[in-house]
């Protein structure tokens, strides 16, 4: 039975011995009172149990570290795991990143002691917390950007507005008030987050079971944004309705207002929640359309289609292994956001990477390889006495690489999308006699420090263009994964590693260095620090890195 199930609040075991002073386990055992109608643990009771498990990691901070700090801010993983007593059975229940800003004091704003990771695992989430907190930067600019443009505007999902059956989205519109009480609130007769996040997904839930007229599941949260504070003594207004049904899932929109007295409603928190309905075989069910009222409903129609659509291109990027064919996934303006969050977080994971092997070395320059299920990657890593920024600044272009690396014949540029991401044309020689030459589409995405303890980055990946379908005259090649870590050593001293993931269209021109029968990577390598030498004040204004 699901509540003779014991389910834990933690973060990931770690192999290492060392042990992160923040890490908190919490077990509770699920009883009746905390299940759901179909006898599991209810979502608003997990949300309460990982809502402890962050506090109590957030009191440690103050004297050591979580996944990272920034400088008035901290992100926690939290891990929420369950366990049958009977079975010994573990499985994972979900994962969240919760993101928390240190208030102002009388002495001003607060400076958080930075993160110092030891093991692997916290080096990489160390690095990719950085990305993730860029993601939730302009995420909302992306939303906008995809409201506006047409491509959101598809006609099906205008058409659906004049179906005779859709139900009037006024329909399961629920309103409800809580009153904050001692129980509900922390020492600081703050509203405990986890209690607001309980409150809002069970009026949401109401409001998806009025569209399909039975218990629905809650599958996703897109994010939840608390937007100030409530106190005891406050009357929480918690406010949901179905945004968009589309074929087998819904979006409820769900908000968060406080008040007290005869004072205003101040907006405290706001969500979307996507669910389904599970049929007997445990699979979606097909689910009523829904008609939005006019204006307000209309734009939340929208903008419902715009976040499914960004989650969809999170899930087929971000799912795609190695071993498909292709490599490449599409880029669009709309996926940019996610493909260039793709990109670099897969080169700090290979960064973060503690197991590889010196292969060889020669005068400073060492190549080194891993090979790990069924993958190989290698990295090449040199020190040059010119300044990291300079050595980010004349790397990042790759239209210059040619002057340095024999490996580049041509290279194109063909979109610059921003300051951080373009798209190349690179054209490559052929390793073999007779053969085709080859050539890459690939998206460049740079990443300046988040503070002084990271690198410069230069990720590297396959993408596909319409505008650039493979050619009978060329070799289509694909990039997984590669780039530059450019780490400052001093003022004047930078150390460049080189990563790449080898795929077959890469593994050509490096399976001799690799096996030891030539040490060409030496000369390319001496190229590009007689380059950077020569060029360290001579960057050109035209290169997109100067921007």
């Amino acid at each position: 039975m699901a509540s003779e199930r014991r389910a834990s609040d933690l973060t990931e075991e770690k192999e290492d011995v060392h042990r992160n002073p923040t890490e908190v386990k919490m077990s509770q055992i699920v009883l009746p009172c905390h299940a759901n109608h179909c006898g599991e643990l209810s979502v608003g009771q997990l949300l309460k149990w990982m809502d402890s498990t962050t506090r109590w990691m957030l009191l440690r901070h103050s004297l050591s570290k979580v996944n990272r700090a920034f400088t008035s801010s901290m992100e926690v993983g939290i891990v929420a795991r369950c366990e049958d007593l009977f079975s010994d059975r573990q499985w994972k229940v979900c994962r969240a990143f919760a993101t928390f800003v240190a208030r102002r004091t009388e002495a001003g704003k607060v400076q958080l002691k930075q993160v110092i990771p030891h093991t692997q695992e916290e080096q990489m989430e160390y690095s990719l917390a950085a990305e993730r907190r860029r993601m939730r930067l302009i995420h909302a600019e992306i939303i906008n950007d995809l409201l506006s443009s047409s491509s959101t505007q598809a006609d099906d999902t205008l058409t659906c507005l004049e179906f005779d059956d859709a139900m009037p989205a006024e329909r399961t519109r629920v309103e409800s008030v809580e009153l904050v009480l001692p129980p509900h609130a922390n020492h600081q007769v703050s509203t405990f987050g986890g209690q607001i996040m309980a409150w809002m997904e069970n009026v949401a839930t109401i409001a998806a079971s009025r569209l399909c007229n039975s218990h629905p599941t809650l599958r996703t949260i897109d994010m939840f944004h608390f937007r100030g504070p409530s106190h005891i003594g406050d009357r929480l207004v918690l406010k949901a309705i179905v945004n968009n049904a589309f074929k087998k899932s819904m979006e409820v929109g769900v908000c968060a207002e406080a008040y007290q007295g005869g004072e205003p409603l101040r907006h405290i928190n706001s969500a979307f929640m996507t669910f389904e309905v599970l049929g007997s075989d445990k699979k979606p069910r097909t689910l009523p359309r829904i008609r939005p009222e006019p204006v307000d409903g209309k734009r939340r129609y929208q903008e419902a289609i715009a976040r499914k659509k960004i989650r969809l291109d999170r899930k087929y990027i971000i799912s795609c292994k190695h071993t498909e064919v292709p490599l490449s996934v599409p880029w669009d303006p709309s996926n940019q956001m996610y493909l260039s969050y793709n990109n670099a977080s897969a080169l700090k994971m290979m960064a973060a990477r503690n197991n590889w092997v010196l292969s060889s070395e020669k005068k400073k320059v060492s190549l080194f390889t891993l090979e790990e299920n069924q993958m190989l990657c290698f990295k090449v890593e040199t020190h040059v006495d010119v300044p990291a920024e300079q050595v980010f600044l004349l790397l990042s272009d790759l239209r210059r690489r040619q002057e340095w690396d024999r490996h580049y014949k041509e290279c194109e540029l063909i979109s610059q999308a921003d300051e951080e991401d373009t798209i190349y044309r690179v054209v490559t020689p052929s390793v073999t006699r007779g053969a085709r030459v080859q050539d890459f589409i690939l998206l460049a995405s740079r990443r300046r420090p988040c503070d002084a303890s990271d690198p410069y980055l230069i990720a590297l990946r396959s993408v596909t263009l319409p505008t650039h379908p493979p050619t009978e005259d060329f070799t289509r090649g694909e990039v997984l994964c590669a780039g530059f870590v450019i780490e400052e050593e001093s003022n004047h001293v930078a150390k460049i590693t080189y990563y790449n993931q080898a795929t077959p269209g890469v593994l050509p021109y490096i399976s001799n260095d690799i096996a030891g029968l030539s040490s060409s990577f030496y000369s390319t390598f001496l190229s590009c620090s007689q380059f950077l030498e020569k060029n360290k004040d001579n960057l050109s204004s035209d290169s997109p890195s100067a921007l």
